[in-house]
């Protein structure tokens, strides 16, 4: 009986190992013609989209962020005067508090104003931003649409990687092409 037992868990054995092949074989394993990587910033910040559009509103951008460090300066500056003269017995007491609620209010609607402009400068940017992104993942759809890779990372987040895993200036191509496309049918 036990002779039987110990033939009965050698089969088991046998059979798992077997299984385990099977499974092994059923399973894909990944090369590295599999795999590619895309340095996403460098296609980014040099494809027609960003050189177009995206320069553009970062310049838009950084123009309204040099407009309000300018207002509240000036804002700032006008204060110190008022408190100046104050100070020095030019005014009274009266036009100095007159001319501060002036200051305040002004204050008040330049930062409403400043809000206002900031977000819809932010919602710009996240259009935009999407709008590459949209292009980025459609690019690589695109190149990668015979599914020779089954792996496209970012490069990144990449320690090393070999010359010719590097697919990015074919998805620059493509991204360009993309928005030449999208841009004709406007």
């Amino acid at each position: 009986m036990a002779l039987a037992m110990l033939a009965g868990c050698k089969e088991n054995k046998q059979a798992e190992t077997v299984n385990g092949e099977e499974a092994q074989e059923q399973t894909s394993v990944m090369t590295a013609s599999d795999m590619a990587y895309v340095q996403v910033d460098v296609v980014m910040t040099q494809c027609d989209m960003f050189q177009s559009e995206g320069v553009a509103l970062r310049d838009k951008t950084e123009k309204a962020q040099n407009s309000w460090a300018q207002k509240e300066q000036k804002l700032q500056s006008e204060l110190a005067q008022l408190q100046e003269k104050y100070q020095k017995g030019l005014i009274t007491t009266r036009d100095a508090q007159q001319k501060e609620q002036d200051l305040q209010k002004r204050a008040a609607d330049y930062q409403t104003s400043a809000q206002k402009e900031a977000k819809t400068l932010e919602e710009e940017n996240m259009v935009f931003s999407n709008r590459m992104n949209d292009l980025l993942a459609r690019a690589i759809r695109e190149i990668n649409s015979d599914n020779r890779y089954k792996l496209v990372i970012n490069a990144s987040a990449l320690l090393d990687g070999e010359e010719s895993l590097d697919i990015t200036q074919q998805v620059l191509d493509k991204m360009n092409e993309l928005y030449k496309e999208e841009k004709s049918k406007k």
